[in-house]
């Protein structure tokens, strides 16, 4: 066996606030293979979030490794932290993230700018990954002409535009409708059929049908999924 994709070791995420230290993340060790589909679940303030943006390199942990194909992520600078999530890993978000004054096609085409690629190949590309998401006939609409579904494909199709190994999706079905989330969770399972590694951090449970991985965090830790599904039933009994 080689070394897993993503490893973590000891991660911790503590902060500050209102005088309290906060342990978002207190000793997680995760190691998840390539080619993966992972769904992380929790509730509100367990961690996930937090574990979702420490793997994307978009926060720093307060201690612990984390390593992506071999790769440090706490030991690199914000250059080479920014080259490397621009080099091979996608994000896509609960609140779409999108240029509102953009065309869906320019919102997807537009980290292609920071590439270095030519207009040219980035508007084919760009067409062909809304195709991918099934928003080609919608190319030329801005995101206030889109429902939220929609505006989530485009953010999806963004994602991929410079072909990342990796995907981390943010509780990406949680501003939208039934229909819509349950279209969302097929694209992204469609993205892990076609070989890449996709991890969700979310607490809509229907996403777990399509992981081949859970992972379920309370308070910081990973625990059991016996231990998650009792902590639920007593919270929902106090409610």
């Amino acid at each position: 066996m080689g070394k897993p994709f993503i490893r973590t070791v000891g991660l911790k995420k503590h902060f500050e606030m209102g005088g309290q230290t906060v342990r978002a993340l207190d000793g997680v060790d995760v190691e998840i293979e390539a080619g993966t589909f992972t769904v992380v679940m929790g509730p509100s303030g367990s961690g996930k979030s937090t574990l979702l943006y420490l793997l994307g390199g978009l926060d720093r942990p307060t201690s612990g490794e984390i390593a992506i194909e071999g790769e440090r992520l706490d030991q690199m600078d914000e250059n080479a932290l920014a080259l490397f999530r621009r080099r091979a890993m996608g994000f896509v978000f609960q609140s779409f993230n999108l240029v509102t004054s953009m065309t869906a096609l320019e919102n997807v085409a537009f980290p292609m700018q920071f590439a270095g690629v030519a207009a040219a190949s980035r508007r084919e590309r760009a067409l062909g990954l809304l195709n991918q998401v099934g928003l080609a006939n919608r190319a030329d609409h801005r995101p206030s002409e889109l429902s939220g579904g929609q505006q989530q494909r485009v953010a999806i199709a963004r994602a991929l535009v410079n072909n990342p190994k990796l995907v981390l999706a943010d509780e990406p079905t949680g501003n939208l409708d039934t229909a819509s989330g349950s279209a969302i969770m097929h694209v992204l399972s469609d993205l892990h059929k076609a070989g890449r590694t996709v991890l969700v951090v979310t607490h809509d449970p229907r996403m777990t049908r399509f992981a081949t991985h859970k992972i379920h965090l309370l308070d910081g830790h990973i625990v059991t999924e016996a231990e998650y599904e009792a902590a639920a039933l007593e919270a929902m009994q106090v409610e």
